[in-house]
């Protein structure tokens, strides 16, 4: 063999191996970008809220329904009115207090810093009476006072995101009453029989961007060493043992801050880039569609390591709850398979005895391509089962979905969407029966009639 060949061969080999090192670290780092991705995103939700909603560990009360201009968080609702509050952990226990509510179901979901619901307390799991809870985080060993039940958090940031059924601005002053009566006090407060003095806040002076538009500007370095950081007083379960060791390898270790070489950083953001494409391809799929429906896994709220389905629905959905509490089937397709699209007239037909088969309500809302309300001169995002729908003479429901008003006498099932612009429906049945739940029923084809 000539020098010459044998130096060709030699670069070719080095060339090989430099581009399968590149790619193996592009792929650890997709894969450690979707498993980090719901706890970073939930402290940048965490911070925003500390300016824009309240300081932690207070309850928040969600008086009223976000509007069109409303971008906090992806796909927000009008079905209910939120309880809220980053709580923690590092500074609890805490009392958690729900009043007696037989009027309206509510569900007070629990969640930890890597998304999962580790409690829901409310209408469905804990009736309608009422209850006292104990919130502890992992290291707590206290004594539990008598007639509490113990709510224990894996990581030290705990989301409540808690809903009340509202039905329509009119329910307000119910609900608000409802809201009143849930309360969260330090242990130490609740034992002197004191509520704490509030802490003074004033909102921010600049509105923060919404925290997804914040992930999507964040550096893939300052991504990776928010992560290490977060994972101290956040770790990992058990089962996560392999994703760590994975982790270790592009040296993404909890508490220290990453050091990475020049094609260290090209490698992790090629990755990053190869999972942010890849979510998206994943979520504008039209595969396992009933009718043009898709319904979230039912891994929701536990996610095991389902990695990738979590950090789908963080990006899209942060603060889902448990399948038991509600799901969320969507459509971004007719029921041919065609994109939604507001230069379209589109009906759902609910045949007698077809409609979402729930215990407490359902409804279906449209959102523009950012997931985000669309503007209407109706201020109507949503229709469901509490809203005065005119049902055909035969029993049967018509739900018209399109961008200009119908005849007046149909306006009542009319949802409004944007001309000229694509759209998704999500809808949403709270408490859902086990036909819902197994498959057994769908959702109403949306068909295109013009």
């Amino acid at each position: 063999m000539s020098r010459m060949l044998l130096k060709c061969l030699v670069s070719a080999l080095l060339v090989a191996a430099a581009l399968y090192w590149l790619a193996d670290r592009a792929v650890l780092g997709a894969q450690a970008y979707l498993f980090g991705y719901p706890l970073v995103i939930m402290d940048v939700t965490r911070a925003n809220a500390a300016l824009t909603l309240g300081p932690e560990n207070q309850l928040h009360r969600v008086r009223e329904f976000p509007g069109a201009s409303f971008k906090d968080v992806v796909r927000p609702n009008v079905d209910t009115l939120y309880t809220t509050a980053f709580i923690d952990m590092d500074k609890g226990p805490w009392v958690f207090e729900m009043g007696p509510n037989r009027l309206r179901y509510e569900v007070m979901p629990f969640m930890n810093a890597w998304t999962d619901v580790f409690a829901a307390p409310g209408t469905r799991s804990t009736g309608t009476s009422g209850g006292r809870f104990l919130l502890a985080g992992p290291a707590w060993q206290g004594q539990l006072p008598e007639g509490m039940t113990l709510l224990r958090s894996s990581t030290r940031i705990v989301w409540l995101i808690g809903r009340t059924q509202t039905n329509g601005p009119s329910d307000y002053a119910l609900v608000h009453r409802l809201q009143d009566g849930i309360r969260l006090r330090s242990l130490s407060d609740w034992q002197a029989g004191r509520d704490p003095a509030p802490t003074p806040w004033h909102s921010a002076a600049i509105r923060p961007a919404p925290p997804i538009e914040q992930m999507k500007s964040m550096t893939s370095e300052d991504f990776f060493t928010r992560l290490a950081g977060l994972m101290v007083a956040n770790p990992t379960n058990a089962a996560d043992a392999l994703m760590l060791a994975q982790l270790a390898r592009i040296g993404i270790v909890p508490g220290q801050p990453p050091h990475w070489d020049l094609l260290d950083r090209w490698s992790l953001r090629l990755g990053r880039v190869m999972a942010d494409w890849g979510v998206a391809r994943e979520l504008s799929k039209s595969r396992d569609l009933v009718r043009g429906w898709s319904t979230p896994p039912a891994v929701l709220g536990h996610y095991g390591t389902a990695y990738n389905t979590r950090a789908a629905v963080a990006m899209v959905g942060l603060g889902a709850n448990l399948p038991a509490d509600a799901i969320y089937p969507n459509a971004t397709v007719d029921g041919a398979g065609r994109a939604l699209h507001g230069s379209h007239h589109y009906r759902m037909h609910f045949g007698v005895g077809e409609l979402p088969p729930v215990k407490a309500f359902w409804s279906i809302t449209a959102y523009d391509a950012h997931d985000f309300f669309i503007d209407n001169p109706l201020h109507r995002h949503a229709l469901g089962d509490r809203d005065p729908l005119v049902f055909n003479v035969d029993g049967s429901l018509d739900i018209l979905v399109q961008a200009d008003p119908p005849h007046a006498q149909r306006q009542s099932n009319w949802l409004p969407v944007q001309a000229g612009a694509p759209f998704l429906l999500n809808a949403r049945l709270y408490w859902p029966k086990d036909a819902a739940l197994n498959g057994a029923w769908g959702m109403a084809a949306v068909e295109r009639v013009d």
